[in-house]
């Protein structure tokens, strides 16, 4: 399993700029909840999941399963 940042610099950015606009709260989110502090609740619990590969919700954060053969 590996956890990357999204490919795509111009997202990176803005989404950067958002976490420190917001103290570090996912900036996708309208509440600012323990639960919504980057790395969000959501994500670490998709991390968790072995079946899971993926963005997090703000597209940040990208999960790769590993490739097992």
């Amino acid at each position: 399993m590996a956890v990357i940042l999204n490919p795509d610099a111009s997202i990176v950015e803005t989404v950067r700029t958002g976490l420190k606009r917001t103290g570090g709260y996912c900036p996708c989110r309208l509440e600012r909840t323990e639960e919504y502090k980057c790395i969000c609740k959501e994500f670490r619990q998709q991390i968790a999941d072995p079946n899971f590969e993926g963005y997090c919700h703000c597209m940040l954060y990208y999960k790769r399963k590993d490739d097992v053969k």
